[in-house]
């Protein structure tokens, strides 16, 4: 028997994403967002309220970077989430974390982190805070490559619980996409 627990924003697994921008002024600054992930092909959508200081950089200089936050930086991430950039300038830096700028578009690259997709905006939707970007680039550090791919158990990308108020790692490997359902039939 099932449990109902009305409307809610349960989603299994919400990836924890750590949106980074450059302020007006060139200040960097990142933010974590779960609420988050592939919009339509090359790509992303993420909700991000009106307040943030993210949302205002992103509308005003049309780029941002997405890096999957990982088990390795599961307090720095925390961190960029529990305080705002509208009030505290250097919550990267206070993090313990550095930036590079993207090759690709006019945003932050967080160092530390191994794997970051590089955005342009491609809309923003003031009705309900969703912001749409197109993909131009994808990195990982070569730490996290097997055979030049990225290898997920390498990355330990991190999931937000919305139930539990837990940061998960993704789990490893229980079948093949793809390939496992032709055994059916």
């Amino acid at each position: 028997m099932k449990k109902d627990f009305g409307k809610q924003t349960f989603m299994y697994p919400m990836p924890v994403l750590i949106i980074a921008t450059y302020g007006e002024d060139g200040t960097p600054d990142a933010m974590n967002a779960a609420w988050g992930g592939i919009h339509d092909t090359n790509q992303i959508g993420i909700c991000l309220d009106k307040s943030h200081k993210t949302t205002k950089n992103i509308a005003a200089r049309k780029a941002f970077t997405v890096s999957m936050a990982d088990a390795a930086h599961v307090k720095e991430c925390d961190y960029l989430g529990i305080v705002s950039g509208n009030t505290e300038p250097d919550k990267i830096q206070k993090a313990g974390l550095s930036i590079s700028k993207s090759n690709f578009v006019d945003a932050p690259v967080i160092n530390e982190l191994p794997m970051v997709l590089e955005c342009e905006l491609a809309r923003m939707d003031d009705d309900s805070d969703y912001i749409v970007g197109n993909i131009v680039n994808v990195s990982a550090d070569e730490s996290v490559l097997t055979d030049g791919k990225i290898d997920a158990a390498k990355l330990k990308p991190i999931c937000y619980d919305p139930v539990g108020h837990n940061y998960n790692v993704l789990g490893g490997i229980v079948g093949k996409a793809f390939s496992d359902g032709k055994t059916i039939g």
